[in-house]
């Protein structure tokens, strides 16, 4: 469930601003509204910080020696800490700025590559005694061109271009150059001067080097401080953001906003009490979209929050704690998108074996194990139900496996079950679990608009469902067995159908919108028919995606009998039986990541849009987090 809030707002002495901020830090209780605090204090942890960040980057990159493993660090105090991380950061940047001298050195030398040694010096001096030479490069085959009055010195002939020296011919270019000819500019320093340059640059690159891999057994207490360091960012974001007036008087007050769980409200009064701090609470407003949500589940139902918070996924306080229905539903999705039985073997040993071995050492086991052999039993269930056991034929499996599989969804009954075959079995199981979960959100909106006209909107919503759901039938798995005119005990069954779509169409139209007056409904839904009508085409849409849980399973098992095909041959002789292993290990394993990847694109997603939709969720929630020291939330 979600949590009911309180907005809270707390008044209290500005000159007991920081002590105050202390304790209610230790209290962890108030989520507090977003604070843009300025200051000295906080530009310099901000830019600490910084540099603790760019130091932890780059000593991760550097692997210690044994020597360094075993050596006994130093501990250093934090204003070590602040130093070394500053001296990384300059050397990084010096290093970053010999990087770029080497490159445009080393182009430059490229420049002059076929000219050999090119000295300025050398220039000046002949210059300086009335001999001006310039640098030209021209294709070979027009060297010979080259009008007779202009005096030339040719350097060197290569394939393609030849490297010339014109003596005294002006300040620019001489008219009958050949314009095939550029001229070629003086390098900015001597090409020998350049080198040496580049060598410095070199030496000195090495010797910081040497700089990070002797500091990189700091590594971890630079992680460590830039933890810590977070912690005094945002004390001092809140101590200098916080709404106070003028702080030169004694008496001047200091105040604060945020929201406390409606359960803790009473300890933080207490708290108020015991600190002399002004207190006033009062409901969140349906408005305010800065209300933070705070889960409360049991136990069982709380191992799908590794996964909703991997995903960032958080309902808005005004929205629907789904927590147990996604549970569910996502482990159906994930043993048929695995489809596998053997892999959910495999999968749930894993997950035990890492929890024996967590007990053993007495580690705390987290909640994603239970979640993960949760996941684990499901894919078993699956892979009895359709007699699916590492890709292997049905046929070839024991008697017993095919004896309790479920024989309309069992890949080891061919034949047509129920006037359909395998195939159409499992998509309409596809699209009953689509009914059955679209139906629990439109139920939910039932019971949460009971006292509203609402109420039939929802219920409009549901009968469209139920009715689109044969119609899926119809064009997607047999239009003979779900035919529109089908009549079952004197029942027009498909006219029904479309009956329940009409009626819902129009309760739909009719009450979706209303808050508190039928008229304005209405008149909401007419300027909107575009959406309502589409609303129409996305229940189907919604309904067809979940035969992507057929699907996707149906390539995994493609897959898994075809590394099966590949590996069966080789396993046939002895001398290429390890081989045979290894392609079955690296072929069933990475099938089954690919399976993981399905499972985090099409089971999140099913529960994510296509249910949530249904819910009018949009997923826009801020998760609960307390102002509170670390650990303490």
């Amino acid at each position: 469930m979600i949590l009911p809030m309180k907005k809270v707002s707390i008044v209290l002495l500005n000159k007991e601003r920081e002590a105050s901020l202390k304790k209610l830090r230790k209290l962890g209780l108030v989520h507090l509204e977003t604070l843009n605090g300025s200051g000295e204090k906080l530009a310099a942890f901000k830019e600490i910080s910084n540099n603790s960040l760019i130091s932890e980057s780059i000593l991760s990159e550097i692997k210690l020696s044994k020597s360094q493993k075993k050596q006994d660090v130093k501990e250093l105090k934090d204003d070590e800490i602040v130093s070394l991380t500053k001296e990384i950061v300059v050397q990084a940047e010096r290093k970053k700025q010999l990087l770029d001298v080497i490159t445009a050195d080393v182009n430059e030398l490229d420049r002059f590559a076929g000219w050999g040694n090119v000295s300025l010096e050398d220039f000046e001096y002949l210059k300086e005694r009335g001999i001006q030479l310039k640098m030209y490069e021209i294709p070979s085959s027009k060297y010979s061109s080259i009008d007779e009055s202009i005096d030339t010195l040719l350097v060197n002939t290569g394939k393609k271009v030849n490297r010339f020296l014109i003596i005294n011919g002006g300040e620019g270019r001489p008219e009958k150059l050949l314009p095939d000819a550029f001229e070629v500019s003086f390098p900015k320093e001597s090409t020998s001067v350049i080198e040496n340059e580049v060598r410095q640059a070199e030496r000195e690159i090495v010797r910081i080097e040497e700089f990070f891999a002797k500091k990189a057994v700091y590594l971890q207490q630079i992680k460590d401080y830039k933890k810590r360091l977070l912690t005094d960012i945002e004390f001092e974001n809140v101590n200098s953001g916080m709404a106070h007036e003028n702080e030169n008087e004694q008496t001047d007050l200091a105040w604060i906003s945020g929201f406390v769980p409606e359960e803790d409200l009473e300890t933080l009064k207490s708290a108020c009490r015991e600190n002399e701090w002004a207190l006033a609470y009062s409901e969140p407003e349906d408005e305010d979209l800065s209300v933070p949500t705070k889960l409360k589940n049991n136990k069982f139902v709380s191992i799908i929050y590794p996964l909703t918070d991997f995903l960032g996924t958080v309902p808005g306080y005004h929205e629907y704690d789904i927590s147990g229905w996604f549970l569910l539903f996502f482990s159906i999705f994930f043993g048929m998108i695995f489809g596998d039985g053997g892999y959910g073997l495999i999968l749930t040993a894993a997950f035990i074996l890492i929890m024996f071995k967590n007990l053993i050492t007495r580690k705390k086991n987290p909640p994603l194990l239970s979640l993960g052999i949760i996941l684990g039993i499901s894919t078993i269930i699956w892979g009895t139900v359709t007699c699916t056991w590492f890709g292997i034929p049905a046929q070839q499996l024991p008697d017993f496996l095919k004896n309790i599989s479920v024989k309309p969804l069992s890949n080891a009954y061919t034949d047509e079950l129920t006037g359909f075959t395998t195939d159409q079995n499992l998509q309409i199981f596809c699209f009953t679990i689509a009914l059955l979960q679209l139906s629990i959100a439109h139920i939910k909106g039932m019971i949460a608009n009971k006292k509203s006209l609402k109420f039939f909107g929802e219920f409009g919503s549901l009968l469209q469902l139920i009715g689109m759901y044969y119609i899926v039938l119809n064009l997607v798995v047999s239009s003979e067995h779900f035919a529109l005119n089908k009549v079952i005990n004197n029942i027009p069954i498909g006219y029904v159908e479309l009956g329940f779509i009409a009626v819902g169409f129009v309760l739909s139209f009719i009450f979706a919108n209303y808050e508190g007056s039928v008229l304005k409904s209405v008149l909401a839904s007419v300027k909107g028919i575009i959406p309502v009508i589409l609303g129409v085409v996305n229940v189907f849409s919604d309904i067809v995606s979940y035969i992507r849980l057929w699907a996707v399973g149906l390539a995994g098992a493609a897959i898994s009998a075809t590394v099966n095909t590949m590996a069966g041959p080789i396993l046939g002789h002895a001398i290429l039986f390890a081989i045979g292993i290894i392609l079955l290990v690296f072929g069933h394993g990475l099938n089954m990541v690919l399976n993981l990847l399905s499972v985090l694109v099409h089971g999140v997603r099913l529960n994510t849009l296509e249910f949530s939709s249904h819910l009018g969720m949009s997923w826009s929630g801020i998760k609960y987090s307390p102002f509170a020291e670390k650990g303490n939330e």
